[in-house]
């Protein structure tokens, strides 16, 4: 609820955020997005109620015609590539990774090209030329290769460490609870989460801040944290939710 006090925190930050007369910008990015489901009707009329631009990445390898023809009227939304099947090809005991160093670049690179070309098909209106790799890995000796097969940027896990071949537009707080409940984690861990973020862009990071859901997983906790998230940051003003093409510019 957003009466509780574990929003208190975020709450704070951001009047000092407007006493400065500083705005902190924020963007939402869900992943594994394939087909219209009751998850994603739900995550939409959360966004538009609260007037917040949503990216999906689309697993371009495990989608159709549906998903595009329910979008079609979404004005609001934008699509980014999300690797090509969402299968992990690293071995047992490494991290989960479907673009990675196991097989030879040129067939990941052409899976990749692939997914490019449908979902710019499929949602013309929509296609944002971003590549969300799986697990937010992508073996680094591909990088290069992106701009050739025309993407534009590239979006991970974490603060953006160094410039690259592509621009970053990262996600920094994931709501999701992976190596426990895998429903959404606790309000107050992830207001802290949030508050350390807002602190770091206030010392001086121009980085937005990235949040990151996954609306196929997502339990009560999950849609009652972003529906107070929305609630307290739509209206505050000193929060700006920008869509992802708007940060990267033209």
């Amino acid at each position: 609820m957003t009466d509780g006090i574990a929003w208190d925190p975020l709450r704070r930050e951001l009047d000092r955020w407007q006493a400065a007369g500083r705005v902190a910008r924020f963007w939402l990015r869900d992943d594994d997005a394939i087909e219209p489901t009751q998850a994603l009707e739900t995550l939409m009329a959360l966004a538009g109620e609260s007037g917040v631009p949503l990216m999906l990445a689309v697993i371009p390898g495990l989608t159709g015609e549906a998903l595009a023809a329910r979008l079609v009227e979404e004005t609001v939304i934008t699509v980014a590539v999300h690797g090509w099947s969402h299968t992990n090809h690293a071995g047992p005991e490494a991290k989960k990774q479907e673009l990675g160093g196991e097989r030879p670049a040129e067939v990941v690179l052409g899976e990749l090209r692939e997914g490019f070309r449908l979902l710019k098909r499929l949602h013309p209106a929509r296609f944002l030329p971003m590549l969300v790799p799986p697990w937010n890995r992508i073996d680094a000796a591909l990088i290069p290769a992106l701009p050739g097969l025309g993407f534009a940027a590239l979006s991970v896990y974490g603060r953006a460490k160094q410039e690259g071949p592509v621009p970053l537009l990262n996600t920094h707080v994931d709501i999701i609870d992976w190596h426990g409940t895998r429903g959404g984690r606790g309000e107050a861990e992830l207001v802290v989460e949030l508050v350390a973020e807002l602190r770091d862009r206030f010392a001086g990071s121009e980085e937005p801040i990235g949040v990151l859901t996954h609306h196929l997983v997502h339990d009560a906790a999950a849609w009652d944290f972003l529906s107070a998230l929305f609630a307290i940051t739509a209206r505050h003003p000193a929060v700006g939710w920008s869509a992802a093409s708007e940060l990267l510019g033209p």
